[in-house]
């Protein structure tokens, strides 16, 4: 695998035989076979190959400390680009323009300010140095990508996922200053809708994406759904945010 200049569309075909060929040597259970809890399988490592099988296949790690776990819940929770909703208060923040907002510009330091953003009932994070490392080069492998907001040159918010086909897989988010992911996410989605993006992964029910309309839909639903985005190209390499992108905002 290598490094691409800029953002190209890989073709649905090329990207399934990549995913067809690593899995052969990457393998994972069926994600239907999972616990209760989501828990799919144990072990593992997560170089880049085996990552991008996990996402092609509705599965990504989740653990602490060795050994690595790996989910597949159900339900999923899940947003539509084209569904998403903003409250009439985040609305006028955007109007506002407080941030400056990029796509790829600092990829490593949005990953590692989510890594140290402190979470409500949790002592330590998930986020690993390993898991730095191992989606920091998906990154610069072109699958992995940052929506930031930068105010007076600091990066003040953003967040970070994974993309196959017409999916992303949303992973994690930080903010040093009111709504900054917020308006980040909303730009993100705005974009994603633009591309023509199916949905984005939200993984788990939690209330901050609830509040944008995501919604919980059952395992077989969403891997029914996975499986026609990845019939779509896959925007592989750096991306920039369209000079103006159609916001993807419902009216509160």
């Amino acid at each position: 695998m290598h490094q691409p200049a800029g953002a190209q569309l890989a073709p649905p075909d090329q990207v399934s035989e990549m995913l067809r060929r690593l899995a052969e040597e990457f393998s994972f259970p069926d994600p239907r076979s999972a616990s209760e809890e989501g828990l799919l399988a144990y072990g593992g490592d997560l170089q880049p190959e085996r990552l991008l099988v996990a996402y092609g296949q509705g599965i990504f790690p989740w653990y602490e400390s060795d050994p690595i776990l790996w989910f597949s819940p159900d339900p999923r929770m899940v947003l539509r680009p084209d569904a998403i909703h903003v409250g009439r208060s985040l609305r006028k923040t955007i109007r506002r323009q407080p941030f400056e907002l990029r796509l790829d510009t600092a990829f490593e330091r949005v990953i590692r300010s989510c890594a140290a953003a402190p979470r409500a009932g949790q002592a330590g994070t998930w986020i690993t140095a390993d898991m730095i490392e191992a989606y920091t080069r998906l990154h610069e492998l072109g699958f992995a990508h940052s929506a930031e907001a930068w105010r007076q040159g600091e990066l003040v918010g953003g967040l970070y996922g994974v993309s196959l086909g017409a999916a992303f897989f949303g992973e994690s988010m930080f903010a040093r200053s009111d709504d900054a992911s917020k308006v980040a996410f909303v730009a993100l989605a705005g974009q994603l809708h633009e591309w023509g993006f199916h949905f984005v992964d939200c993984q788990l029910d939690n209330p901050h994406v609830a509040r944008f309309g995501a919604c919980e839909w059952p395992r077989e639903r969403f891997l029914d759904a996975l499986t026609r985005a990845l019939e779509q190209p896959t925007r592989v390499g750096r991306w920039q945010l369209d000079p103006e992108p159609a916001p993807a905002t419902e009216s509160a």
